[in-house]
């Protein structure tokens, strides 16, 4: 059997990175073995779902670039399924699970549960008191066909449970973990259908993960110790058992799982800040995961060729911000001017630097800003701090730079550079190699004597980007401001 592999989230909100993680490992491992990657929409806990998540969840992972064969596709805004195991969505296979429980009940494999939750939250605290592993308590497991139906009738609410088999081992084979064992006196008899009539996750993941044909299950390791659960299921119906995979958690640096409260954690909130998709990718997939080569830059498919659920950990791994910001620098820097200069757009007009619609009209120039700050952005939020020097009037001399000003030459050497700027026929990169090596000849000062006055006069500072750069950027008109500036701050 071909491989089939699936990223099933909830539809409660945004999308963590660990989802977007766990994605791109489902996506790989299907990719690097000519399989299909499905998604599926979990959405049985309706009280939880949130209006747009869908939509957002597949912009995000579209923007990441780790498109599913089969599920929901946004075909102009809307919403529509692409596959044969459909419909790709929980809320909309309500009549499959229902055949289903029933074979279940039929079985015995299934029984109905009448108790209220405030009865089976005492059992629980009792058995808290008692130093037992809390869990329901069989109490509905004996009750008859004949008093079954009268509750029914008489209009009491309940839910159906699993039947687990008792004293039993359940083993299974983690392609990550290794061979892991559990006993059925330790596990719960899991709800499968809620009082709601909806199924619950356990129940609704078996029977659409078997209809679906899905032969590896890749998911977090906050599901391990509910797998044992769904292998039952699985037997009971006589189905194939497919292989598990758990992965781990993507942890804070104080070792802790990744939270909110730590800072951003929302794939939208690296998209929001200028980290390229690439990159974000990129660097997730070395969290928990490594290559035989200690490779660390990747383009997708590099990743498609290489991954292997073989070399994914066992522990979680921690996300480090500044090595993600090194991979993102690493992959800007590498990025055509273009495609930033239209990405720092929306920055560079929040924060007042340009007018809606300036940006389009200016991309020549906002290409040739961007290839002089490039270097320096960790992402590209930064461009407005970066690029200020570029739309400002004046400058503020540092002291280092009012220091190299001292200089007896510097009168005369700025005199020349003005007027050399301000008969130029353009300012470009080929006018400012010349004009130091007129200026050289002029004023006789050479090396730092000639380029660090210089740049003091463009920028106010000694060291930054290439200088005839800076100036191509600057332009003729802010070129001859600043100079003057400078000029008036000497005779001062």
């Amino acid at each position: 059997m071909s491989v089939r592999v699936r990223f099933a989230p909830s539809p409660t909100g945004f999308v963590h990175i660990g989802s977007l993680r766990t994605a791109l490992y489902n996506y790989l491992f299907a990719k690097g073995n000519e399989g299909k990657y499905i998604l599926r929409i979990e959405d049985t806990d309706r009280a939880r779902y949130v209006e747009g998540a869908i939509e957002g969840m597949i912009e995000s992972m579209n923007w990441a670039g780790v498109n599913h064969d089969e599920g929901f596709q946004l075909k102009e805004g809307q919403l529509v399924e692409e596959g044969e195991f459909g419909p790709y969505m929980q809320s909309r296979r309500l009549e499959i699970y229902q055949k289903h429980i029933k074979q279940l009940l039929h079985q015995e494999d299934a029984y109905h549960c009448f108790c209220s939750k405030e009865r089976i939250e005492r059992v629980r605290e009792e058995q808290k008191s008692r130093g037992e592993t809390p869990k329901y308590d069989g109490h509905c497991k004996g009750l008859s066909k004949e008093e079954v139906e009268e509750k029914i009738k008489a209009g009491e609410e309940y839910v159906i449970r699993l039947k687990l088999p008792e004293n039993e081992e359940i083993m299974f084979e983690d392609m990550v973990r290794g061979k892991m064992t559990f006993h059925t006196s330790d596990i719960d008899d899991q709800v499968l259908i809620k009082s709601d009539g909806f199924p619950t996750y356990h129940f609704a993941v078996v029977v659409d993960d078997y209809l679906m044909g899905i032969t590896h299950i890749i998911r977090g390791e906050e599901w391990v110790t509910s797998t044992p659960k769904h292998i039952h299921l699985y037997k009971s119906f006589g189905w194939d058992v497919p292989k598990y995979v758990h992965l781990p958690n993507i942890l804070n640096k104080d070792k802790k799982k990744l939270s909110k409260r730590q800072g951003d954690v929302a794939v939208e909130d690296f998209q929001k800040k200028g980290y390229l998709p690439e990159a974000l990718v990129n660097y997730i997939a070395l969290i928990g995961w490594s290559p035989e080569d200690n490779q660390e830059i990747f383009t997708m498919e590099e990743l498609q060729e290489k991954f292997d659920l073989k070399r994914v950990s066992k522990s979680g791994g921690v996300f480090d911000v500044d090595k993600l910001n090194w991979v993102n620098n690493h992959y800007i820097k590498e990025a055509d001017n273009q495609r930033l200069a239209k990405l720092a757009i929306p920055y560079l007009e929040e924060a007042g630097y340009l007018t809606p619609g300036q940006g389009e009209k200016e991309i020549l120039w906002l290409r040739d800003l961007m290839e002089v700050i490039k270097e320096y952005l960790d992402y590209l939020a930064q461009v407005p701090e970066k690029a200020e020097m570029f739309f400002k009037e004046e400058i503020n001399i540092t002291p280092e730079g009012m220091e190299i000003l001292a200089d007896d030459h510097i009168e005369a050497l700025l005199e020349a550079f003005y007027e050399k700027v301000k008969i130029a026929e353009v300012i470009d990169e080929a006018f400012g190699k010349q004009v130091f090596k007129d200026l050289k000849k002029e004023v006789g000062a050479k090396g730092p004597k000639l380029f660090k006055p210089a740049r003091v006069a463009v920028t106010g500072d000694t060291q930054g980007p290439d200088l005839t750069l800076v100036m191509k950027v600057l332009g003729r008109e802010k070129l001859l401001k600043r100079i003057a500036y400078v000029q008036s701050q000497l005779k001062k």
